[in-house]
């Protein structure tokens, strides 16, 4: 994969953190620092000749108030810099602007110690509000790496006076590691679910021996690490991390902890499925994607027991599966380095907020479709309605789509917000994104369609659904939206491609079920790219149960 160019701008001296990071990926040059917004502004500036993909900005405050530490004037000054960041700034790009931490000489004798926070809390306040408003905005944690340090290890007076350099080089380092692991998470496809087990995993001790020995599971010594772990993994699933539970176990005696232990942080309905069970938690583990319609390469298994995870690593080799740490000490902070490595994602969405709640609304939806005297029926029951939605309004959403669907994605072209927004401000692109709910609730924003029609027959050229909602016929509803948009706008022709990979063969055969004709292929190779073309409006018949509403 093609390196990232990435650009630091700063209103102080960033030249060594710069260097160190250009033996690691393509770093922009500034002239100098503390002209950031000048460069962002001048369109004709050497940075858009660079064209970063990801743009950093590390800002002192101290610097940017021009030491005024008076409430209201600071408010000014902040104001005005954002009110400038949000005018030059591009859709296309992504930023992540750091949040603050106030350091100067004068907070030492500031004789109200809470003015430093208040001063510090008028950018964040500006900041979040940016983040709300800009899906191509990241907020950057720059305070927390200097309190983990800790100020006397973060700042050096002597680089200051030297040449406006405020941290250390230990702290040079520490950011430069921060700035790519952002970057990392930028570029990766995070994984979906932890499989978590019971026993001495989420709790201490054995949930059948409780009435004998009661499990460890607390407010002090190790139940408490034990709760903590569970705090952490609360946070991951409010995240969009969707939890299941693969344990050995009586399932009467789990659950009754599950349900009714005082400590428990997490609950039954924390949790997207469950096999508590004796089986081979492989086993156990191929029936939990396959009822959440999930590859198992988007599983973390995660077990306190050696011989169980050496199992699922021989059979699974898809899963993830890390180490268990020693010490109960060590679950809430080995969890955390679990988070960061397979699940952050650089912004949480609405879609991943209400994640577990969707797949289980998804299980009400299997039990209908079981209980339905035919297939139309259940389409008909599902009472599905849906609505067109801006793609310009939820950019981060369309890149998700595209970057994770793997099965319903006729062509498997991977995009970032950049090339997105290009393609969103370019005339001859359409792009279609479709939200659906149904009686059961809302499933989000689950497919999105790119049409080029720079030639003179409109192609599609990308048309990805989410896995969840497969198996309905939606696709047959929004490609004749589709359609009928282009025929309005007087287009008589339209085309589709598709090129295999081992994950899309369930759509190996969409368009031609959708009354599309293969026009050209290329033979050379089994189950080879292919080209397809319908007349618009199409005659093709298409059983499907959708109401429409277009709101975009």
């Amino acid at each position: 994969m093609e390196e990232q160019k990435i650009a630091i701008l700063s209103n102080v001296n960033m030249n060594f953190v710069i260097r160190m990071l250009q033996s690691k990926v393509p770093v922009y040059e500034a002239e100098g620092y503390g002209n950031e917004l000048g460069i962002l502004m001048n369109p004709q500036s050497s940075y858009y000749v660079y064209d970063p993909a990801v743009t950093f900005l590390i800002l002192d405050l101290a610097e940017l108030v021009e030491h005024r530490l008076n409430i209201e004037e600071a408010n000014v000054l902040v104001r005005n810099w954002f009110s400038s960041f949000s005018a030059a700034m591009d859709s296309g790009m992504i930023y992540y602007i750091s949040d603050v931490y106030l350091w100067c000489a004068e907070t030492e004798v500031l004789f109200d110690p809470g003015r430093k926070q208040a001063l510090e809390q008028v950018w964040q306040t500006h900041l979040e509000e940016l983040v709300k408003r800009c899906d191509n905005v990241r907020i950057f944690p720059y305070r927390h790496m200097i309190e983990v340090m800790g100020e006397e290890n973060a700042f050096s007076w002597k680089m200051w006076y030297l040449g406006k350099l405020p941290l250390t080089a230990g702290a040079q380092e520490r950011l430069c590691s921060l700035i790519l692991e952002k970057l990392r998470v930028e570029r990766r496809t995070p994984k979906k679910v932890l499989a978590l087990d019971l026993d001495n995993t989420l709790w201490g001790g054995l949930a059948g021996e409780a009435e004998h020995t009661p499990i460890l599971l607390s407010d002090d010594h190790s139940g408490l690490a034990y709760k903590n772990l569970q705090r952490v993994i609360l946070q991951m699933q409010k995240q969009g991390v969707l939890l299941v539970l693969v344990s050995k176990n009586n399932e009467e005696d789990a659950e009754r902890i599950l349900a009714g232990h005082s400590h428990m942080v997490l609950r039954p309905d924390s949790f997207a499925a469950k096999r508590i069970n004796w089986r081979p938690k492989h086993e156990n583990l191929q029936e939990i994607a396959q009822e959440l319609n999930l590859g198992l390469d988007s599983f973390v298994f995660w077990d306190d027991n050696p011989a169980e995870r050496r199992l699922v690593q021989e059979m699974l080799p898809e899963v993830v599966v890390p180490d268990f740490p020693q010490r109960p000490e060590e679950l809430a902070s080995a969890m955390t380095a679990i988070y960061r490595e397979y699940f952050e994602k650089p912004v949480v969405t609405m879609e991943d907020l209400h994640k577990t709640r969707q797949y289980a609304e998804n299980a009400k939806r299997s039990l209908m479709r079981e209980q339905a005297a035919s297939f139309e029926g259940y389409l008909k029951q599902l009472k599905m309605v849906m609505t067109r939605v801006d793609p310009h309004e939820n950019l981060e959403r369309l890149t998700q789509l595209f970057n994770k669907t793997n099965q319903f994605n006729l062509t498997t072209n991977r995009y970032g917000p950049q090339q997105l927004g290009e393609m969103l401000k370019d005339s001859r692109k359409r792009i279609y994104l479709y939200q659906v709910r149904d009686c059961f609730g809302d499933n989000g924003i689950v497919s999105a369609i790119i049409v080029d029609t720079s030639e003179e027959v409109p192609v599609v050229t990308d048309f990805v659904m989410s896995c969840r909602v497969m198996g309905r016929n939606l696709e047959d509803a929004i490609i004749e939206d589709v359609e009928q948009e282009l025929f309005a706008s007087g287009w008589n022709r339209l085309r589709g491609i598709y090129i295999p990979t081992a994950k899309n063969r369930p759509v190996a055969q969409l368009y031609p079920r959708l009354g599309y004709r293969e026009i050209s292929g290329d033979d050379s190779k089994e189950n080879a790219w292919r080209v397809y073309e319908t007349q618009l409006p199409s005659e093709a018949k298409r059983a499907y149960y959708v109401e429409k509403e277009n709101n975009a």
